[in-house]
């Protein structure tokens, strides 16, 4: 069966992993929590086959041996990730992401000028069984929403932020290019014309979530590298 083709997003390059060769980036750590800044590039857990093993968490139990996992990022999208440090802080930080009480913001640069400033996506997404690992918005999916806000225009493209309050995979690239504003350099989802980018234009700029020691809420902010 061929890739689609035509006006929708063009053959899907196989996926040649080489990841970043680049020293631990701490944001926070105690007892608790560990924070790191992802690098693009770079799996958030070890893949399926052998030449996909090196990833964030083997980089990061090496140097912190009770580093746990607590959620992921797409590899190619940098920023804020939070891993614990003992099992009832795994435990507490899940319940925050599955009950919604984590919140988090994403930076973007679109392809294209966005004609309004601010907005929101509610469109249901679900797997492209043709094209995997594709998703799509499909009436069928499971409910995914997203906010916008543009930060800055030129004549080619827009920068957003983006706030998701649904953890659907892939949902911020889904419903960009939904809006026909895909994230530059996306090498699923973006045609052609915005795929000559080093990396994918996507940066999880802040993270807020109640500390599992004291109740209190704590956030993490990342710089954006672009």
């Amino acid at each position: 069966m061929s890739r689609p083709t035509g006006s929708g997003p063009s053959l899907i390059p196989d996926f040649a992993y080489d990841p970043p060769d680049t020293p631990l980036q701490f944001l926070y750590e105690d007892a608790q929590l560990l924070v790191m800044d992802k690098p693009a590039g770079l799996l958030s857990v070890p893949g399926k086959l052998e030449n996909r093993q090196d990833c964030l968490l083997t980089r990061l139990q090496a140097a912190r041996w009770d580093a746990l996992l607590v959620h992921r990022l797409d590899c190619d999208t940098s920023g804020v990730i939070l891993f614990a440090r003992t099992k009832q802080a795994q435990g507490f930080l899940g319940q925050e992401f599955e009950q919604r009480r984590a919140q988090k913001t994403y930076i973007a640069r679109l392809h294209g000028v966005m004609a309004e400033d601010s907005g929101m996506v509610d469109l249901p997404i679900g797997s492209d069984w043709d094209y995997r690992p594709r998703q799509k918005v499909t009436p069928d999916g499971r409910p995914a929403l997203t906010d916008w806000q543009v930060i800055e225009r030129s004549d080619t493209e827009t920068r957003v932020r983006l706030t998701p309050h649904t953890g659907r995979s892939h949902q911020l690239r889904v419903h960009m290019l939904a809006l026909g504003h895909p994230i530059i350099g996306d090498q699923i989802y973006a045609p052609d014309t915005a795929r000559q980018f080093p990396r994918l234009m996507l940066h999880a700029e802040t993270l807020s979530l109640h500390h599992p020691a004291t109740g209190s809420r704590v956030s993490f902010t990342a710089p954006v590298p672009f």
